[in-house]
């Protein structure tokens, strides 16, 4: 009797318990009450990453008043309406009805599909100005306005076949773009009509959207705007643990063409984090050097605001990502500095190609940052990696970035230089620069070898990514490949 006593006392103080967390939690609007008594059935995973955010647990009321190294929102003014309640299901999908060309009626309400950065700045308007001067929120158009970089894309996606003894290849199709270069880089969605669909509530219309879905980095949304919050920080729970682990970024950075990931797995840092990473703490704003995490994850690196445990600020956050990077080290022949716009499709060289440097290598100066600025975001990176490393390993492993890009740029001078006089003796049309096996070669050389190379030396990879796994004996493989063949070719003009 004594023993059912207690149980019941101890089921009471649970039931309590309970009620005084659901009383903490702040008060939703009637709108996403009423949307979430349909998804909690319908959508019950998606409700439940939502019931374990921050948007469900905090008003941004209450965020605004955290100290300034705590507040994660950023927008100075926020309506009225907005600032008591949970960010819930409607003040996301609800909001800016009429810059949203994806907005429908819905069960009395207009609302729309795509959550934009747009949105999102109703309370993070620091972070969405920052991230539109980001190169990730030009993905789209660096990739699909660069006529170069188009001659890639059709070789590489685009459907295969022959014609006169020559293979062709046709421009891909809007799904398989979406499906491949365009899940990273981001889809254009556009509203191409709607649909009824039976559902559980009966006949509903929706509108039918091109593109979707789609949670690319440079994204063009039906409101104009560009990016998608959700390639870092997915969708219903808007993680910042998410965000700054490592297999987040590795979503769209582990090709040979950009293997930040692979490179920080092989790397000492990557060896800690897979050692003592379930011993960190990945919410904590700000984030403590020492004390919430002992070695870096691309977050640290790249975005987070990071201070000592002084309280003495060593990086402010940004989510313009090339804050700290004087180097743009991939997607592009050479290494060189970042550019000064993040619109690349402005970029000519003296040939008229939108890249920003010469075929050898010499750098379109008047569209990159200055040598200057290169310092200043340097130095910023360096903070970084002064808070764990003496200032003598720090100076040495720029040096070696530095020897890294000279020796790697170097390499593909002489691999450009023979591909140009392979094209110059007509045994290759240069009118599309990766549609022939041997372009395939200089191509590989620098798309993935030297950027391997780079990586490794950049994020201090362990030596093997670099050499043998990808890098330097691939490249100079391929040089030698190069040469061989216009050796081979002139030889059999002459014998001729």
């Amino acid at each position: 009797m004594q023993s059912r006593k207690l149980w019941g006392l101890f089921f009471l103080i649970l039931l309590f318990a309970a009620k005084g967390l659901l009383a903490d939690r702040p008060p939703l609007s009637d709108q996403s009450e009423e949307c979430l008594s349909c998804h909690e059935g319908i959508h019950p995973g998606i409700v439940s990453q939502w019931e374990h955010s921050r948007h469900a647990m905090v008003t941004p009321a209450q965020g605004m008043k955290k100290p300034p190294l705590q507040r994660r929102v950023s927008s100075k003014n926020i309506p009225d309406s907005l600032k008591n309640r949970a960010v819930g299901c409607f003040e996301c999908h609800g909001i800016n009805p009429d810059q949203h060309k994806d907005t429908f009626e819905h069960n009395g309400y207009r609302i729309h599909v795509v959550v934009t950065p747009n949105d999102c700045a109703t309370c993070h308007a620091q972070e969405v100005q920052e991230y539109g001067q980001n190169l990730m929120a030009h993905a789209y158009d660096n990739l699909m306005k660069n006529s170069v970089y188009q001659q890639l894309i059709h070789t590489v996606i685009g459907k295969a076949g022959e014609k006169k003894g020559k293979l062709t290849f046709a421009e891909p199709t809007k799904k398989t773009s979406a499906d491949a270069c365009l899940y990273c880089h981001g889809t254009q969605v556009k509203v191409v009509g709607t649909v009824t669909k039976d559902t559980d509530f009966g006949e509903m219309s929706f509108p039918v959207l091109q593109g979707w879905p789609n949670q690319g980095v440079g994204r063009i949304n039906p409101d104009g705007s560009r990016g998608s919050c959700t390639s870092c920080h997915s969708r219903h729970d808007f993680s910042i643990a998410m965000a700054r682990k490592p297999a987040t970024c590795s979503e769209c950075h582990k090709g040979p063409d950009v293997p930040a990931y692979k490179v920080y797995k092989v790397s000492k840092h990557g060896n800690i984090y897979q050692a003592y990473h379930d011993q960190w703490n990945f919410e904590a704003v700000p984030w403590t050097v020492g004390k919430d995490f002992t070695a870096p994850t691309c977050a640290t690196c790249h975005a987070s605001l990071i201070i000592k445990p002084d309280s003495t600020v060593v990086a402010k956050r940004t989510h313009r990502f090339n804050d700290r990077l004087r180097w743009r080290i991939f997607g592009a022949p050479y290494a060189h500095a970042h550019p000064v716009s993040p619109d690349l499709s402005i970029i000519r060289n003296k040939a008229g190609l939108p890249l920003a440097t010469e075929m050898n290598g010499e750098p379109v100066k008047s569209f990159l940052i200055s040598e200057e600025e290169q310092q200043t975001r340097e130095n910023r990176m360096k903070a970084i990696c002064l808070s764990c490393h003496g200032s003598n390993w720090v100076d040495n492993h720029f040096a070696r970035l530095q020897n890294t890009i000279k020796e790697t740029n170097e390499t593909v001078r002489e691999a450009t230089g023979i591909m140009q006089r392979i094209w110059n003796a007509k045994l290759a049309d240069p009118s599309n620069l990766f549609d022939e096996a041997i372009e395939r070669e200089w191509t590989s050389l620098w798309l993935f070898y030297a950027n391997s190379t780079r990586f490794t030396s950049a994020m201090g990879g362990g030596g093997d990514y670099g050499v043998f796994a990808n890098g330097r004996y691939q490249a100079s493989q391929n040089l030698m490949r190069l040469h061989d063949w216009l050796k081979w070719h002139l030889k059999a003009i002459k014998n001729k």
